[in-house]
């Protein structure tokens, strides 16, 4: 008995010890465009033993949900914690490669947020974190100099100070869409073992299984890749105190599965590994949703959420008591594409709304027609030669105004229940659901993106708002920065006389974007701004022969930037 309760203190000193760290460290490892195809979340083809490992020795979560099935309305919606229709960041995306592929009548433009919202690493950086982000970010709107400590493909943790917690952003690339275009030389996947996971909305064949194991065998390049980059944790010693989460920015990269709000678009593996191994090997079926990442960040570090935010924290300090009903996904503007769908998920079932019922569900995006699937797909269709009455349902001129569907027996979404009488009431139920949803959010897609972005955002003008220019006080204090523009963030730089070069440099070490397409080489040393601080109202000291460089920006409207130099 003795042993017992002496065990029992030793428990509860050891999750205190674990949970009193003010401000511990938090690593991202994010990747791009897949589905739960891991290991450890029952796939049986693949050999994914690094996240395996990582979920063993930490709380993987097998309901976990992006608000968009696509990259820049997902990662707008991670990194502000707001969803993409309350804010005007829900059309993909605000900015094309070049103006001549956007659509008629829009702007390329970043979105203006609310002058509340802010892109939460900012918060840890007012309370001492240094935070980077390797590499990419795709917003939809420039991230102001406070957000990131350095945004680069050289962007580490290993360039904070001494002691200085950290928040840090791992961005793997090789699963994204573009990498399943082409073949790889070899195959870690046999095609001939993939039968199992052709879903039942695709027509088998070589082609099928050829990119499915293509799919796999990038998942488990990725994989590997996520070992590297634990096994550098580990020689920095922060492995053991630190937490990690690793999630894939939205789901699958085959056709008909990117963009859409079903499963197969918004079901993502997400593991989340604690400090000191706490709740290893555990499962958690709760609902979680990404725009639930920023507060539960900001949780974890101490920091109480701003009331704003829409997601709810699920680990930390200020964790949520109630758990989640519903998880929400909107899709708007695909490329040149406009269509408005709305999904409500609870544990079993699936609600669609579809606000354009005379659209079929197929869109013609030029981009997806490089997968050989795809390819494959149209070229049936064009014959006439579908046959599978679930693919065909694609490409129907119409779609139904609602659907419903009973995931958990019906995990590929073919079998729309809405109109079977057996199920009106959870019709009802979810149909509620999402009218409570969008009333207390709010839903900017009732306007057209023109008028969203040239009334709403711009204010009525053919251009992005001006921030006002930031008043400087002396004070016997100090110096003090006011912002003239609600919502402005402002960043700010002390430089001695001395200073001439404004920028350092950092060795690359990527797995995003820049080294899949060759951009940039491993050691390749790349110019990073130096360090832009975060005004926090405090006052600022300045010695003889020192200036402040400032720039001052909220989100959406063009930069202010200026140099003061004590008088």
């Amino acid at each position: 008995m003795r042993n017992n309760i002496l065990f029992g203190f030793f428990v509860v000193a050891f999750f205190q010890n674990i949970f009193s760290q003010e401000k511990p460290n938090v690593i991202w490892i994010t990747c791009e465009d897949i589905s739960p195809y891991i290991a450890a979340f029952g796939d049986e083809v693949i050999k994914t033993p690094n996240i395996d490992k990582l979920a063993e020795e930490g709380v993987k979560y097998t309901s976990a949900y992006t608000v968009a099935g696509v990259c820049s309305p997902s990662r707008a919606g991670i990194i502000t914690g707001m969803h993409p229709i309350s804010v005007g960041t829900q059309h993909m995306r605000t900015k094309a490669i070049e103006a001549k592929f956007m659509p008629e009548g829009v702007p390329m433009y970043d979105a203006v947020l609310p002058a509340e919202v802010k892109a939460f690493p900012e918060y840890l950086r007012k309370e001492g974190y240094y935070t980077t982000n390797n590499m990419k970010e795709d917003y939809q709107f420039k991230a102001p100099v406070t957000v990131w400590d350095e945004s680069s493909s050289a962007a580490s943790h290993k360039y904070r100070d001494k002691g200085q917690p950290f928040f840090s952003v791992y961005n793997l690339f090789i699963t994204h869409e573009s990498q399943v275009m082409e073949y790889p030389e070899t195959f870690t996947v046999n095609p001939d073992d993939v039968e199992e996971e052709i879903p039942a909305y695709y027509e088998d064949s070589p082609t099928v299984r050829k990119d499915f194991a293509n799919l796999l065998t990038h998942i488990e390049m990725m994989d590997a890749q996520v070992g590297e980059l634990i096994a550098q944790l580990k020689e920095d010693r922060l492995y053991d105190n630190s937490y990690i989460f690793f999630f894939s920015d939205h789901g699958g990269n085959l056709p008909w599965m990117k963009r859409e709000i079903l499963e197969r678009g918004t079901h993502i593996p997400f593991v989340v590994k604690y400090p000191k191994g706490a709740y290893a090997n555990t499962e958690v079926k709760d609902l979680i949703s990404s725009i639930d990442f920023a507060p539960t960040v900001l949780s974890i570090a101490g920091i109480e959420p701003p009331e704003y935010l829409q997601g709810q924290a699920f680990i930390g300090k200020y964790s949520s008591e109630s758990k989640r009903d519903y998880v929400y996904a909107a899709r708007d503007r695909m490329d040149a594409q406009y269509d408005r769908v709305r999904s409500v998920r609870d544990n079993n079932f699936r609600y669609i709304y579809n606000y354009h019922p005379e659209l079929p569900k197929y869109q013609d995006l030029n981009y997806r027609k490089g997968i050989p699937l795809m390819q494959e797909i149209l070229d049936k269709k064009e014959a006439g030669k579908i046959t599978n009455p679930y693919l065909a349902d694609w490409f129907k001129p119409t779609k139904a105004v609602e659907e419903l569907y009973n995931v958990s027996e019906d995990p590929d979404e073919v079998h729309n229940l809405a109109e079977n009488p057996e199920y009106q009431d959870k019709l009802k139920e979810m149909r509620l659901a999402y009218l409570d949803w969008v009333s207390r959010i709010g839903d900017l897609s009732y306007m057209s993106e023109p008028e969203m972005v040239k009334e709403f955002m711009w204010n009525g003008n053919g251009e992005a708002p001006q921030t006002k220019p930031v008043e400087i006080f002396q004070a016997k204090d100090g110096i003090h920065l006011v912002a003239q523009t609600p919502g402005t963030s402002i960043g700010y730089r002390i430089v001695k006389k001395s200073d001439k070069d404004t920028h350092i440099e950092h060795p690359v070490k990527s797995w995003d974007y820049e080294i899949i397409f060759k951009m940039k080489s491993e050691g390749d040393l790349v110019e990073t701004p130096r360090r832009w601080k975060v005004y926090n109202n405090q006052s600022l000291k300045l010695k003889e022969g020192e200036r402040i460089e400032i720039n001052a920006m909220r989100i959406g409207y063009k930069p202010y930037a200026t140099v003061f130099t004590k008088s």
